[in-house]
């Protein structure tokens, strides 16, 4: 099948995913082209012409204009359509008469290669196929040598089979309207066992799960969890599914309730570390996930979040908010490894914004007269943006034993400033 129109708005890929109710065995070759082996699906359609018929009527609901041709090579029958020839070669013995008078531009070849082609007289499919194929080779390249083969069915080709992204979506209508966030998950039970089934049937893991209750009047309402580390376990989707529906506030009964999970990935469980968390080489994996899930469903997506570091000299550039990292994260990061060279001591604390300091005999005080206790680094850095800065920083200790991050700025008045905190 060849598409007569570029593919601006995805056609392609949606064509791609309703042919498969035609056959298993669906090919894109972008960014026209589209491949189906339909040998096992004939006697479904009546044949060729019932078949034909199907896919044009499926094409008209998606407002796409094909040209279909049948073959017994994909490659030959992607290269008939794509010269607009609407042929049905059944049989191997006619494809190479019906391939021969087509032209070199429906093969798609680097176009120095049609053209040089062309200046030897050979602008047709039959004429490339005349030529010896040593000398074919040597000048034209084995590339174009195997993709005659394959169009002619000397050698086999091998298709990547599309496979339309899978999803989740189940819908129960209730037989009495209820309000009791209990009930409702009650309500929801059969939906997310059949959500575990469908993931344990395909090896998946679902990252976000949507859950929309709908009402008599009112727009349904809508509760989404996101998950910390893809999940594929009941009773976890059910707890915190419980979690977010409890902090609703419904605006009328609820009369179907509807659950969906289009964000599903491959699952990968993880083998348990020999060592505790907080031991010598344990990790918080399963745990930390399990705690970022409560806090976000208690406090709000956005109340939980991770850090991430930028490659920035500045210390207030050098970090931004991220996504809370997931149990495959928590292990060693690039740039921590024992290999690498150990990074300048940062404060975790690091203050919104400086805060100056006193200073007496030239040294800053915060309750206390401060002792410095490392050498200075120098930031001169932010020239390009106009937030340039200049500064030497310093660890010091206040009369506390409290460790603080301090600089001095290398410009005149010289002042001192507080911008974090070690603990």
């Amino acid at each position: 099948m060849h598409l007569t129109e570029n593919d601006p708005a995805g056609k392609l890929v949606q064509l791609g995913m309703s042919a498969q109710r035609f056959t298993p065995r669906v090919s894109l070759a972008p960014p026209d082209g589209l491949l189906l082996e339909v040998q096992g699906s004939l006697h479904l359609f009546a044949g060729v012409a019932g078949l034909r018929g199907a896919l044009l009527a499926e094409c008209l609901r998606l407002e796409v204009r094909p040209v279909l041709a049948f073959a017994p090579t994909a490659l030959a029958a992607l290269v008939m359509a794509r010269a607009g020839k609407s042929l049905e070669v059944l049989e191997p013995a006619q494809l190479t008469g019906q391939l021969a008078p087509l032209p070199l531009s429906s093969l798609r070849w680097p176009e120095y290669t049609v053209a040089r082609l062309a200046r030897m007289g050979v602008r047709t499919i039959g004429a490339a196929l005349r030529l010896p194929r040593a000398g074919f080779a040597r000048r034209f390249g084995d590339a174009q040598l195997a993709m005659l083969d394959v169009l002619t069915g000397r050698t086999a080709e091998v298709r990547v089979t599309y496979r339309a992204p899978e999803r989740f979506r189940r819908r129960r209508e209730l037989g009495c309207e209820l309000e009791n966030h209990g009930l409702l998950l009650v309500a929801l039970a059969p939906l997310l066992a059949e959500l575990g089934d469908f993931l344990a049937a395909r090896d998946l893991g679902v990252v976000k799960l949507e859950c929309r209750l709908m009402h008599r009047h009112a727009p349904p309402t809508r509760c989404v969890v996101r998950l910390a580390s893809p999940a594929t376990d009941v009773q976890r989707l059910t707890a915190l599914l419980g979690e977010h529906l409890s902090a609703l506030e419904l605006p009328e009964p609820v009369r179907a309730c509807e659950l969906a999970a289009a964000a599903l990935v491959p699952h990968r469980p993880e083998s348990e570390s020999l060592w505790q968390p907080g031991e010598r080489g344990g990790s918080f994996g399963k745990e930390s996930c399990d705690l970022i899930e409560r806090l976000r469903a208690r406090l709000g997506a956005e109340a939980v979040y991770g850090l991430t570091r930028l490659p920035a000299h500045r210390p207030e550039k050098a970090w931004a908010v991220a996504e809370p990292p997931s149990a495959s994260t928590h292990r060693a990061q690039p740039g921590c490894s024992a290999d690498s060279a150990p990074a300048r001591r940062r404060p975790v604390w690091l203050l919104p914004a400086p805060q100056r300091l006193s200073v007496r005999d030239g040294l800053p005080r915060r309750r206390g007269p401060l002792r410095l206790v490392s050498e200075p680094e120098r930031i001169e850095t932010g020239w390009w943006d106009g937030d340039e800065i200049a500064r030497d920083y310093y660890t010091a200790v206040d009369i506390h034993g409290v460790h603080l991050w301090v600089f001095r700025e290398r410009a005149a008045p010289h002042d001192w400033f507080l911008h974090g905190v070690f603990g």
